[in-house]
């Protein structure tokens, strides 16, 4: 099919990519000129395993184009995938202006019938405003049908998503369109599931609000196994072996972060609001991850008192390993709280470091090396689970560091391997581990 796709950030640009692995001609548009020019180039702006060389793959073999021109991506296309950033209003709702702008270029760029596929998570309701925005200007009866078609890509395994995921959800009221979606989506092998517009626009947002609610109650779990003298690994296993709870998202850390929690999770409080619905649990799944985002801050404070003057090494940048995102990160958060705190920081990151600095600056000191950041720091502050951090030798913290204390934010060395090293050590739901010089370490 002749697909064209309305947007080439992270969505966007897996989704075109991946339809054009599959065989479909795929083009692209973008109202950031600069973006691409550099995706013609075969380059891709985002960090994504495997993303880069199906991008050139596709680009030679002639299946997938780019351009800045909607009129040349939108006036063939049998099928449009609006892929734009819904990014967060200062109330926490969902900004739509780049919903409206794409719908209005659509209307007045098409030629054809077409079927318009919403990968952007947006309200309930959006995609119907997509329909009328479009028919304003290309009115009736030229025929245009409206699929919400949410995403449910992981950053870091998008591409493995895209080709193995659990579901594809289809809303609509066209069984037409419907069928046009099915087509593309069957040699997937993915289960279809096919539901009304509205109901589609829901599930994404109910989605990501319960796996929220998974990490944040699993945190609270950890902050009582800290009190009570458990292993919140030990119980995580346990509970994850229940069928009906499962082991995904119970990983005790510094809460979650990326693009899309934080700022769903805050459209649907407000969508909830709007309706007259005080949605209290998600909103306490927010205040409880506010909260944790700061624990590694706290946590060094009750080792070593003030941090005033002290040398601290922030270990990870991205809000999860294998992206260079940054957005809705607990590290962005340390930082400037070590700032506050009359610390002075270096941050070591393998892909994030250009986005971080796009936000802190030149406050903070950075390096690709993790061994410099370690070097002569006073504690160490883990933020991201990245494997060239899980995999260092625990023996480069005792000779690099002037005092050997890390604070574990996402749990990545087990105990066993810390107590073999003169480390003091403090994790997330685990026993403090203390090296003789260290006083006690307070419950956070």
């Amino acid at each position: 099919m002749r697909i064209a796709v309305a947007g080439t950030g992270y969505v966007g640009l897996i989704t075109g990519v991946c339809l054009a692995e599959m065989g479909h001609h795929v083009i692209c548009t973008d109202i950031r000129k600069e973006k691409i020019q550099l995706l013609k180039t075969g380059q891709s702006p985002i960090f994504e395993p495997g993303l880069e060389p199906m991008l050139k793959n596709n680009l030679s073999n002639g299946r997938l184009a780019f351009t800045a021109n909607p009129k040349i991506a939108y006036k063939d296309a049998d099928i449009i995938f609006i892929a734009v950033g819904t990014p967060e209003n200062h109330d926490g709702t969902a900004n739509l202006d780049y919903i409206h702008a794409a719908a209005y270029a659509i209307g007045t760029c098409i030629e054809n019938e077409v079927i318009i596929c919403t990968k952007s998570t947006v309200p309930v309701g959006t995609n119907e405003k997509i329909k009328e925005i479009i028919q304003s200007v290309n009115p009736p009866p030229f025929k245009v049908e409206v699929v919400s078609n949410p995403e449910f890509l992981r950053e870091g395994s998008a591409i493995l998503d895209f080709f193995n995921g659990d579901r594809i959800i289809l809303g609509t009221e066209s069984s037409r369109a419907a069928l046009k979606l099915e087509e593309i989506y069957l040699p997937l092998n993915i289960p279809i599931y096919k539901t009304d517009t509205r109901s589609a626009e829901m599930i994404k947002y109910a989605s990501n609000a319960f796996l929220a609610a998974k990490i944040s109650f699993i945190n609270e779990i950890a902050a009582i196994c800290e009190k009570v003298g458990a292993n919140i690994e030990d119980v995580a296993y346990g509970i994850g072996q229940d069928k009906r709870i499962g082991p995904h998202f119970l990983q005790a850390g510094l809460g979650y972060g990326g693009s899309c929690f934080p700022k769903d999770t805050k459209a649907l409080v407000q969508l909830a609001g709007n309706i007259q619905h005080q949605f209290e649990l998600l909103e306490s799944v927010i205040k409880v991850n506010n909260r944790q985002q700061t624990l590694a801050v706290r946590k060094a404070e009750n080792v070593l008192g003030s941090l005033e003057g002290k040398r601290a090494a922030l270990l990870g940048l991205a809000f999860k390993p294998d992206t260079d995102d940054v957005r809705g990160a607990a590290s962005l958060i340390i930082a400037k709280k070590l700032l506050e705190e009359g610390a002075f920081v270096i941050a070591y990151d393998p892909a994030a470091i250009p986005n971080a600095r796009s936000v802190l600056g030149n406050t903070i000191e950075y390096t690709m090396d993790i061994k410099i950041a370690l070097e002569g720091a006073d504690f160490a502050i883990i933020a991201t689970e990245w494997d060239e951090i899980k995999h260092l030798s625990l023996k480069v913290y005792a000779e690099r560091m002037k005092s050997p204390v890390i604070i574990d934010g996402r749990n990545c060395y087990s105990l066993s391997d810390v107590r073999k090293h003169p480390l003091t050590y403090i994790s997330i739901g685990r026993s403090s581990i203390l090296h003789d010089q260290m006083t006690r370490v307070k419950s956070s």
